[in-house]
């Protein structure tokens, strides 16, 4: 598939179409995929399916701009014809420190797959991750707690399976790491490289490695039966195995020719954990660890029986929290100024998203006096009654009426995450939608309130500075000050709110996510409601995170605290949970959920979540539950 031409007749092409077109056709020949579309734009790099996104090229191009743009078209290229999905996401470990390792250096074995055999391709993907890293300012990271351990890691076997040193950008992240690693890990280390060209058998090494630094459990006993029998079925196959070997010496030049549909999400988290100072210190770009193939995939939670209802989720010192309005963050100038500027950054995409909106709202309102009451003593004379009368004459007439449907006993929460890796687009476009569908849920007569959730600080407030106080007790729990802003309340009129969705572009307000307790508070706000029927819509780019709690608890500690709310809300609460994940798989720890590439999709999967809900029934159980709910 080539580039679209949609330069006019006689135009003279840009400088940069013959290296854009080049580059396209490279990539897809490295991934052996002629349907790979290739896009450029000033969006970060994103690769889903067949559709890979790459940064575009500066008009005046230096050799360094080139090197960067082709690291990344090569990486992308690296990644669809060396990976293998379904692989990839049955070793997968569950916790996030973990997984973020895992998908680091499963990314490092398709980059030094094309490094080993390319001179070319390691230079340019050596250029690329010297520029991430810069962006990621880590140069001067002087403590082990402010590395990012699984991009240290992705360099170690990067190191190992190239003999190539580290960028110099990420140097000093990979030495404060380093003799601790190979301490513990040393072996596991060296043999990845013997399973480069095998992703099972190099995903069981990692798997290793990670329990040799003692942030994953082994894996678990099924997975190594079925790991096991196969390998004993295979060489009954005779010449069919030879075949085999020989299919294997050939994807060694190119590896598994299967499309990639999971591009490790996590893997951009876990650089993104380093750069949890101020905002401005965030990177721009990211890796292919942004993707995640789009749709919805209606998985329920993975939590174990009995999770959801005994929880050793503690708050070291909850008195720090703070439940806060819009207003109270900023002065009512300023926040006019933001939603200025909020209205610029998107006066195109607004169009867009009222579409949308309008669509739901017509969809609303179509089914506001669809329902009918039959036989009754007065109204509009039910015609599907008259050959009875003509029957019988002495039948009484018989009468219908319409009436409201009860969809406006409604009330929808938006609850929209405001950390950190938010930054930019995805919260940029998510204020836009809310406040559209706000607007437009509004004339329909639904209620909607508008919830955001952060931190008071990066890597621990008051709370972190109390525990050292205290002499830093062990398994203190949640170590961070919340921060959930109600930017509008269910009551609240539309025009009187609006202005305060423009606080989501203010500096650094964005800073980290626990998504647990804001989900658990923005439920129990609902639960307070009067309406009949309560919807609850999330909206999230990434598992929660927040360092200074991670650092001194299991590495799941907040993951496990968010699948049981998640659980308790979808088995026991009458509220109706939904999730929008933005570059993110939510669907592993929500019921309904549907996972979003691009920022500029969320309107369209916001509205059309909304209208797949508004068609439907509430759930039975929804009284039983409140019923429950109000007895508690």
């Amino acid at each position: 598939m080539t580039i679209p031409n949609t330069r006019p007749a006689g135009a003279k092409p840009a400088p940069t179409e013959p290296l854009k077109r080049a580059v396209g056709d490279c990539m897809r020949a490295m991934a052996g995929s002629s349907a790979l579309e290739v896009t450029f734009g000033a969006d970060k790099p994103s690769l889903v399916v067949d559709r890979a996104r790459i940064p575009e090229p500066p008009r005046k191009m230096s050799a360094a701009d080139v090197a960067v743009m082709r690291g990344h078209a090569d990486s992308m290229a690296l990644r669809v014809a060396c990976h293998d999905d379904a692989v990839h996401r049955k070793f997968a470990p569950e916790s996030p420190q973990a997984r973020a390792v895992y998908d680091a250096v499963e990314q490092a074995r398709v980059d030094a797959i094309g490094s080993r055999r390319l001179t070319g391709s390691a230079s340019n993907i050596a250029a690329m991750l010297e520029d991430r890293y810069s962006r990621a300012n880590l140069q001067h990271v002087a403590d082990r707690a402010d590395a990012p351990l699984a991009d240290a890691l992705a360099m170690l076997a990067r190191e190992r399976m190239t003999g190539l040193p580290p960028p110099p950008a990420i140097r000093r992240v990979v030495d404060l790491w380093r003799e601790g690693v190979e301490h513990k890990a040393a072996a596991s280390l060296d043999a990845l490289l013997d399973s480069l060209t095998d992703q099972k058998k190099f995903a069981r090494t990692v798997r290793e490695l990670l329990s040799s630094l003692d942030i994953a459990d082994e894996l678990d006993a099924d997975e190594s039966e079925d790991d096991d029998d196969s390998q004993q079925d295979a060489p009954e196959s005779g010449a069919d195995q030879e075949q085999g070997d020989g299919d294997q010496q050939d994807t060694g030049e190119r590896g598994d020719a299967e499309l990639s549909e999971d591009v490790s999400e996590e893997m951009q988290e876990g650089a993104m954990e380093a750069d949890d100072a101020p905002p401005g210190e965030l990177p721009d770009e990211s890796d292919l660890g942004d993707s995640e193939s789009s749709g919805e995939t209606p998985r329920p939670p993975q939590t174990k029986p009995g999770d959801n209802r005994a929880t050793d989720y503690k708050a070291y010192a909850p008195r720090f929290d703070e439940v806060v309005s819009a207003e109270e963050l900023c002065d009512a100038e300023e926040l006019a100024r933001l939603r200025g500027y909020l209205d610029k950054q998107l006066a195109n995409l607004q169009g867009v998203v009222a579409r949308l909106a309008n669509r739901l709202q017509r969809k609303l309102q179509a089914q506001q006096n669809r329902a009918w009451e039959f036989d009754l003593e007065e109204g509009m004379l039910d015609p599907a009654r008259l050959p009875r009368i003509i029957i019988d004459p002495f039948q009484a007439l018989s009468f219908r009426q319409e009436k409201d449907t009860n969809f406006r006993d409604t009330v929808v929460t938006l609850l929209i995450d405001n950390s950190g890796s938010m930054r930019g687009r995805p919260i940029t476009v998510a204020a836009t939608c809310a406040d559209v569908l706000a607007r437009t849920l509004e004339r329909c007569g639904v209620k909607a309130e508008i919830l955001g959730f952060t931190t008071r600080a990066w890597k621990g407030g008051q709370s972190r500075e109390l525990w050292l106080q205290s002499g830093k007790p062990a398994n203190p729990g949640r170590l961070n000050d919340l921060r959930h802003i109600v930017y509008k309340a269910a009551d609240a009129p539309w025009r009187r709110a609006r202005k305060n969705l423009g606080l989501m572009m203010r500096e650094g307000l964005l800073k980290e996510n626990i998504d647990g307790e804001a989900l658990d508070w923005a439920h129990k706000r609902l639960l307070g409601r009067p309406e009949q029927r309560k919807i609850l819509m999330v909206i999230s780019d990434g598992a929660p995170v927040d360092d200074s709690t991670l650092s001194v608890n299991p590495g799941n500690y907040l993951e496990r605290h968010l699948r049981q709310i998640i659980a308790e809300i979808e088995q026991r609460s009458p509220v109706e949970l939904i999730a929008i994940g933005i570059g993110h798989d939510v669907t592993r720890y929500y019921r309904r959920a549907v996972t979003i590439v691009d920022a500029e999709e969320l309107g369209g999967a916001m509205t059309d979540k909304l209208a797949e809900l508004f068609d439907e029934t509430p759930a039975p159980r929804a009284g039983r539950a409140e019923r429950t709910a109000r007895g508690r």
